[in-house]
């Protein structure tokens, strides 16, 4: 099965790639590269490429895959924050012209990399796919968007599938600090402080990107009828977590650090909890291999085998915004995240 993989370069897609390589899978990747230079620990295995953003797809790129598996976006809500437009532009618009293109060239799957932040603001209620949206940021807004618009491209010969990923974690060749258990265990390394922000009480669902993946490849395999214009929360039931409860698991994880609540920090909007119920009835083949404890661990060794540093993570090698305003500064991008001719 030949495969086409956008945001290959990035941090789910540095994981992503080497798991399908490893299934047998023929896997092309598509990606702007804005965030190539920021590397951490080994370089991840070469696949054929295009370089080309999204909004600038054509047609012909896409002729001859059997599926288009939809990771790039601006990944996280400071970005989306920096220019909701932008925002808009890339992660809907983008994604929606996507689509209706693989629909043209005649791709049978599109898989969508959408999140659990469509539901936004939830409270304790433990929500399945047939939840109500309730988005609270840019990011989350533009994923339930694009589930809207592109379900209703759905045809007998075009299957779109809507892959609401908790949030992640775990260690990628193009690693975030901004998630939550990848940020907590950097603060716990590099200070002795498990750094909350907010007051502890949000609810967060959590996955590994290698499950991500493991979700991804399932409904590869899953037969047509069983994922056709379908949508699946990915992740465990047992990993829904207040942003407390992850941070004890980062204090047990690391020797010697002690949890610290900002001053002032207060609840988060983004608070929901998730049932997983769906996805383990429909697709036998996802089985998860990863739980908080482990992940934080994972974690933990990882950064101190790079001897990571305060200014490292907290640096715009690693901080999305700060890169992305960086190589706007620079001029080597334009004001639309292109990169301008001489770069």
């Amino acid at each position: 099965m030949r495969i086409l993989v956008t945001g290959h370069d990035g941090y789910i897609g540095s994981v992503m790639v080497p798991l399908l390589l490893r299934e047998g899978y023929a896997v092309v990747g598509l990606d702007s590269n804005l965030f190539h230079e920021c590397v951490f620990g080994d370089e991840v295995p070469t696949v054929p490429a295009i370089r080309k953003d999204i909004r600038d797809v054509t047609e012909r790129d896409l002729e001859g895959f059997d599926a288009v598996l939809h990771l790039a976006a601006l990944s996280n809500d400071p970005l989306g924050n920096l220019n909701p437009d932008l925002t808009y532009d890339i992660n809907f618009r983008g994604a929606l012209h996507l689509a209706e293109l693989a629909r043209a060239a005649g791709v049978p799957r599109f898989l969508f990399s959408s999140s659990c932040s469509t539901y936004g603001a939830a409270g304790e209620a433990i929500l399945d796919e047939t939840a109500t949206f309730n988005p609270v940021t840019p990011y989350g807004k533009s994923k339930s968007m694009v589930e809207a618009e592109v379900s209703k491209l759905a045809t007998d010969d075009f299957s779109p599938v809507f892959l609401r990923n908790a949030t992640a974690y775990g260690v990628s060749a193009r690693m975030r600090f901004d998630l939550v258990l990848n940020n907590l265990v950097a603060w716990a390394v590099t200070t002795g402080q498990v750094y909350i922000k907010s007051d502890g009480t949000p609810w967060r669902p959590i996955v590994h990107i290698e499950d991500i993946s493991r979700a991804f490849i399932a409904v590869l395999e899953a037969p047509r009828e069983t994922i056709h214009n379908q949508a699946f929360n990915v992740g465990r039931n047992d990993e829904n977590y207040q942003v407390r409860d992850i941070a004890e698991i980062v204090r047990q994880t690391v020797p010697g650090c002690h949890v610290e609540y900002a001053p002032g920090g207060e609840p988060d909007k983004r608070s929901y909890r998730v049932s997983f119920d769906k996805i383990n009835a429909c697709l036998p083949n996802f089985k998860p291999q990863w739980d908080a404890r482990k992940g934080a661990q994972e974690l933990y060794e990882a950064y101190q085998q790079v001897g990571l540093s305060l200014d490292d993570f907290e640096g715009k090698r690693y901080r999305r915004i700060d890169h992305i305003k960086g190589l706007l500064e620079s001029g080597k991008l334009d004001d639309t995240l292109r990169w301008k001719a001489t770069a």
